[in-house]
């Protein structure tokens, strides 16, 4: 993304969250517990590629099915419960649930493709009974994601001699695991988590009676209104998102937090103090618990990546470190100088070396964080996860931006933290995407060009190579139109006179 552009209409506001219901299913297990946690799909629109519980959204559907012992919304929220349980992992937490494993299988199909579970309780005389679902917390999504949850967990005891499975479709994979094991896979970010996922492990993790876990799951710390204030999804990386004039589809500008002990503080790029607060806020509960915060990164000079950088600097004490061409357009001193490869060490419980990679096309001081040990990489203005990211000319360089990504795409990259929009679990998938993208777009462009058969201006170009996109962001797509044209035209295959262009 790229700052607000003038002539682009502002974003809708964000969506009212959709009512849901998760899972918290255990076993016991020689005097310990497993959970029964799932890696969704990559490809999904929502926390694609992270780890959670069983769950989804209330279907209308799920208001026909009695439960003994609760009614109106809660009774429906305890049928999404036990339905979306029984879909995702083949569980089902029914009085009379007989019959063998084959048979609730066959049951499970006939859901999957469509059939109604209020008819399968019923022809198989079965019955749902609240106090099989423990009530374990409240969550709702943060506005700044597109899709949205009000989500009810409950705490459910798996039914005896039934067998957990996951089929193809919306899951890659699921599995029985130790609360402990799964913490451990956060920490190294090799599974990420958000924020109810997370609480949940931790309180499982000390797991003594269902009584004590419910009371800690529907306890969580750093929370407003079910809102998570702290989201770490993966240990050491916390993500602030905070309003900012940048382009839309974009609303928000992700900070990021760094460290378990030294921390450092990335982009801070709302100009608005009270968002700017939400950050000071993470940062100071942070500091609190022992945490000491070190200085500020810029990623790069845009304003909706620096906006709030001398307000937070001035309400910390801390010292800027960018790239000097970054440097030399900030508004406050820089007190050190980033370089292409030098390492940022930090100190903790969970000590952390981000290295410094310096990635121009997008901005002449653009560089990206790399985790040694994750290699998670806080990515900046390189990718985006609701747009495509701008080359603006005359410091946006097509060509430099493409030859930096594949820079980053020859990584071995785990988890990609953008500017704007949801965390990438897998990362190295999404640059092969941007990378086809790419090509596909100057394909486009050039084959634009071609058409008309005589010298054309943007005016022309813009709406054909655009196609596929609605008129109102021409405005932005120009821009990148621009910056394709020149990279083809260094490469000799599009000739320019006085703003027209023909194909070479």
């Amino acid at each position: 993304m790229s700052e607000a552009l003038a002539g682009v209409p502002a974003p809708p506001p964000p969506k009212p969250p959709r009512d849901a219901a998760a899972v918290i299913v255990f076993r016991r297990i020689g005097g310990k517990v497993e959970v029964f946690w799932l890696e969704r799909e990559q490809r999904l629109s929502f926390a694609g590629g992270f780890f959670a519980f069983p769950g989804g959204k209330v279907d209308a559907a799920d208001a026909q099915v009695p439960v003994e012992g609760a009614s109106g919304a809660q009774a429906q929220l305890i049928v999404t419960a036990a339905r979306e349980l029984f879909e995702e992992t083949g569980l089902l937490v029914a009085h009379g649930a007989a019959g063998s494993q084959d048979e609730r299988d066959a049951s499970r199909k006939r859901q999957l493709d469509g059939g109604s579970f209020a008819t399968l309780l019923q022809e198989q005389g079965m019955s749902l009974r609240a106090d099989d679902f423990v009530p374990a917390g409240r969550w709702v999504t943060p506005p700044y994601l597109q899709h949205r949850f009000d989500a009810r967990f409950f705490l459910v005891e798996a039914p005896a001699g039934q067998q957990a499975s996951v089929w193809p479709g919306e899951l890659a994979a699921g599995e029985w695991i130790d609360p402990r094991a799964a913490l451990e896979r956060w920490e190294t970010g090799s599974a990420l988590l958000h924020p109810p996922n997370l609480h949940a492990l931790r309180v499982m993790a000390q797991f003594s009676t269902v009584a004590q876990a419910a009371a800690a799951l529907t306890s969580p710390p750093w929370c407003d209104d079910f809102i998570a204030r702290h989201l770490e999804f993966q240990r050491g990386v916390h993500v602030v998102p905070l309003v900012t004039p940048t382009l839309p589809p974009a609303t928000h500008t992700n900070s990021y937090v760094l460290g378990t002990g030294e921390l450092l503080i990335v982009d801070p790029g709302s100009p608005d103090e009270g968002e700017c607060q939400k950050l000071v806020q993470v940062v100071r509960e942070l500091a609190a618990a022992g945490a000491t915060p070190r200085a500020i990164v810029a990623t790069h000079h845009h304003g909706d990546h620096v906006g709030g950088l001398e307000f937070v600097a001035k309400a910390l004490g801390l010292p800027v470190w960018a790239h000097a061409r970054t440097a030399d357009r900030l508004s406050v001193p820089t007190a050190r100088l980033l370089a292409d490869g030098e390492v940022l060490s930090l100190a903790g419980d969970f000590p952390m070396k981000w290295r410094v990679l310096h990635t121009p096309g997008h901005a002449a001081g653009h560089v990206c964080l790399i985790d040694e040990r994750s290699r998670a990489g806080i990515v900046g203005d390189m990718v985006s996860t609701v747009s495509t990211i701008v080359i603006d000319p005359p410091e946006g360089d097509m060509a430099v931006y493409l030859s930096q990504l594949k820079r980053l795409r020859e990584l071995p990259l785990g988890a990609l933290y953008p500017a704007h929009g949801p965390v990438l679990a897998h990362g190295v998938a999404k640059l092969e995407e941007y990378q086809v993208h790419r090509a596909w777009r100057e394909a486009k462009v050039l084959e634009a060009v071609r058409s008309f058969g005589v010298p054309v201006g943007l005016e022309a170009i813009v709406p054909k190579a655009y196609d596929d996109v609605a008129a109102f962001v021409w405005p932005i797509a120009e821009r990148n139109t621009v910056a394709i044209l020149a990279k083809l035209e260094a490469e000799q295959r599009v000739i320019s006179t006085e703003g027209r262009f023909r194909a070479a």
